[in-house]
């Protein structure tokens, strides 16, 4: 994987990553070969009409050597689509001024200025002003206005061209430009709309990274703030339980909240012992079974009066990589669902060849319309002010799909909330 330098934002690599003008250029110069395809076809048969259909005596063999040489441009092309490098702005440019010098050396052949197919110089221009930047639109507008120029002094008079032949030459002109603009050139300007949807995409998937970063520095921070008044807690908690050893009812309160002071002492030590270090490479393969059953267990620990059931098929797990902010992000979404409804909670474990499904369940007041659009949204919560930071869904989403997962949340069926998550199957 490529090292961008620390200084770099994610949103600048986002850019650089994204915006490859490359990728769109190669899927115009598909169409190129395809419109270029049509264009041969197109003049072959105008050439054949207007000589054999009209007896209009035009000069066949160098009109057939121009073709030719657009046969055999078109078959550089294809060799040139079968290799994977990107196509660069100056080579798309050049493909286009082939199809420039070959209807010049048509019209020269054929009347020049005169010839009604002499607008056909717009179809490249056009192509050029959609897929490449202005200095490359002005360079062939420069060039087919000289080519114009050019034809309209210069050219091999036809000996014959009725008003009517005019008339009908234009017409096909205006459709067959039409058809072009139409299937191509629209698509053309598709996929450059798409291209900057990706870059929107990946500058709003930049940005929550960043957001991310922030939120884990913080976190590292308060892990340490934290350190010591669990300490002091810890040792308060044990003076207690050996100054009132007698009193059962307290000693076992002492105990459970002696329990929980360890179980946040071991977050926290996982959390600064995996800070800036929660990379999937540093991950286990599991059983997606296992992986799931770890996970119950640990969340048991931290929420034991929560009432659950856990269901999984009788049939061999997939293998899944047990990332620690995976995990995690699990973890937060059983808290959530245990918030909701503590005392009703359904985990579901399915899998098959396409990807792994966990699916959370609760009776919960469910998502309202705002929260079903908020949700994942980061400092967004359905929770009472000062119970939730809107930050754990948040967290959770971010880290999935990082492992190349998604979490959809709906409501259920007779009320409460389905959270499910989908996992990619480790080969």
């Amino acid at each position: 994987m490529p090292q961008y330098p620390a200084h770099r934002s994610p949103l600048i690599i986002a850019e650089a990553v994204l915006f490859r003008p490359g990728e769109t250029l190669n899927k115009n110069l598909e169409r190129i070969f395809i419109m270029r395809n049509i264009a041969i076809l197109g003049q072959g048969m105008v050439i054949a009409f207007v000589h054999w259909g009209l007896a209009i005596p035009l000069p066949l063999f160098p009109m057939g050597v121009a073709i030719l040489f657009l046969v055999l441009a078109n078959s550089i092309t294809r060799l040139r689509m079968g290799y994977a490098w990107p196509v660069t702005e100056i080579e798309f440019f050049a493909q286009l001024l082939l199809d420039v010098i070959a209807l010049t050396a048509l019209l020269y052949f054929s009347g020049g200025s005169t010839n009604p197919f002499v607008s056909l110089y717009l179809i490249p221009l056009i192509i050029s002003a959609a897929a490449l930047p202005w200095r490359y639109t002005w360079s062939m507008a420069a060039i087919t206005v000289s080519c114009y120029t050019l034809l309209m002094n210069y050219f091999v008079p036809l000996e014959e061209q009725t008003f009517m032949l005019h008339i009908f030459a234009m017409w096909t002109t205006f459709v067959f430009s039409t058809v072009l603009i139409a299937l191509f050139v629209v698509k053309m300007s598709e996929s450059i709309r798409e291209r900057d949807i990706l870059l929107a995409k990946a500058r709003e998937d930049a940005l929550r990274n960043e957001r991310i970063v922030a939120l884990g520095t913080f976190a590292a921070g308060a892990a340490h703030e934290l350190g010591t008044p669990l300490a002091t807690m810890a040792v308060v908690c044990g003076e207690l339980e050996s100054e009132y050893a007698g009193d059962k009812a307290l000693g076992m309160d002492l105990s459970i909240l002696s329990a929980q002071i360890d179980n946040c002492k071991r977050i926290l030590t996982g959390l600064l012992a995996s800070a800036g270090e929660a990379r999937a490479e540093g991950g286990r393969i599991l059983q997606a079974d296992e992986f799931v059953e770890k996970i119950l267990e640990q969340w048991r620990l931290v929420r034991p009066a929560a009432t659950h059931t856990y269901r999984k098929p009788e049939k061999p797990a997939p293998t899944v990589l047990a990332e620690q902010t995976l995990s995690q992000a699990i973890l937060n979404l059983l808290n959530n669902a245990a918030d909701a409804s503590p005392e009703s909670i359904e985990i579901d474990l399915d899998w098959n060849d396409s990807g792994i499904f966990i699916e959370i369940l609760d009776r919960g007041p469910g998502l309202t319309p705002e929260a079903a659009a908020s949700a994942g949204k980061p400092f967004f919560s359905t929770k009472p002010a000062g119970e939730g930071f809107g930050i754990g869904l948040f967290l959770a989403n971010a880290s999935i799909e990082r492992m190349g997962g998604k979490v959809h949340l709906f409501n259920r069926d007779g009320g409460g909330t389905a959270t499910r998550v989908i996992l990619p199957v480790k080969s």
